[in-house]
């Protein structure tokens, strides 16, 4: 399994970036994202996370340098404001990419459970979705990203609208879903959220300083 997480990556060679009309948001930009690992993308607003996350999920190229990835297959999005169906159950965000693989709904409700389980999301599973806290609502947008299984995760300010117990508990599980050996890379302001990082690229000076946290 190691030996596998080792030969996806998704690796960033001078990168840089603006649009056209506008000042550079960053450049010269230079990291290797690991699978099992949590990037954090810091800097004030403007400085172009949003956009760092768009040129990883290999949707736009960087106006300089590249984005080169490898045993990459599949890459979801979690946005900051959670988007769900509002009449929809908890769970039936969860069991749907079990469905989508070819299990039964009983197979697919107890995968979901299962899932939802490791994010303290079991007593609601049967609430619809508009009946969430957003804490709650965040937390299952990561559960439904763990069942989907991606090889890369992007979460843009997970905790920005969130109480500090609901963002401790997002952070908290940004680290599981890495633990599955996903690729995660999260846009944030959020001094905890950082924390629980492996490695910040912060965009503030314009320049990706690149450091780890170990």
């Amino acid at each position: 399994m190691e030996s596998f997480f080792r030969e996806r990556l998704v690796v960033l060679d001078r990168v840089g970036h603006w649009f056209p009309g506008t000042d550079v948001l960053f450049d010269g930009l230079c990291a290797t994202l690991r699978p099992g690992s949590v990037t954090g993308v810091c800097g004030p607003s403007g400085c172009g996370k949003s956009t760092l996350l768009t040129l990883i999920a290999g949707w736009e190229r960087p106006q300089r340098g590249k984005v080169t990835s490898a045993g990459v297959n599949s890459v979801v999005w979690v946005f900051q404001n959670p988007h769900g169906v509002p009449h929809r159950t908890a769970l039936d965000h969860v069991a749907f990419p079990f469905l989508a693989k070819g299990d039964s709904r009983r197979v697919a409700s107890q995968k979901g459970l299962e899932v939802m389980q490791r994010f303290g999301l079991e007593p609601v599973a049967w609430r619809p979705f508009s009946a969430l806290s957003g804490g709650e609502a965040q937390r299952l947008m990561l559960a439904r990203a763990l069942a989907v299984g991606p090889d890369v995760l992007l979460v843009d300010e997970p905790t920005a609208q969130l109480d500090r117990h609901a963002a401790a508990s997002v952070n908290d599980n940004l680290r599981l879903v890495a633990s599955s050996g996903a690729i995660v890379v999260v846009a944030t302001h959020d001094p905890g959220t950082r924390r629980v990082c492996d490695s910040l690229i912060d965009l503030g000076a314009g320049t990706g300083v690149v450091g780890s946290r170990s």
